[in-house]
């Protein structure tokens, strides 16, 4: 008995492998809603990088110039360079790593059109 059942969703399974795999409109606009989503968070925390490098490099360096025994005005100066300088390089960080995400999706839009483009001429053919 048990038997007969694994063999059962064993034959769904391949079934479901052997069977070209064609998304309806309705799965589409979902999954692109779920894509869009998860695109919008991981922008949404990508925005608190340049801030959390700066404090965290503010913090190294306020740390070391205490213990260097700086005076306070130049310890302010160098720290103000510092937590500008780090920003900046949080900045350029956020901003390669938004490119690169940007390079996958038109690259992922480019395969999807091209399977596209395979099953309509398979139909045809």
């Amino acid at each position: 008995m048990e038997n007969e059942a694994v063999n059962t969703v064993e034959e769904i399974e391949e079934e479901q492998e052997n069977q070209p795999e064609v998304e309806s409109t309705a799965e589409r606009e979902a999954r692109e809603k779920r894509e869009a989503q998860a695109r919008a968070f991981r922008a949404k925390k990508r925005r608190l990088i340049p801030p959390f490098i700066m404090l965290l490099a503010g913090a190294a360096v306020s740390i070391t110039l205490r213990i260097e025994h700086y005076d306070t005005k130049s310890m302010l100066i160098i720290l103000l360079c510092a937590l500008i300088g780090f920003y900046i390089v949080g900045c350029i960080y956020k901003g390669m790593l938004d490119r690169f995400e940007h390079q996958l999706e038109e690259a992922d839009m480019e395969e999807g059109e091209v399977i596209e483009k395979e099953l309509a001429e398979e139909g045809k053919g």
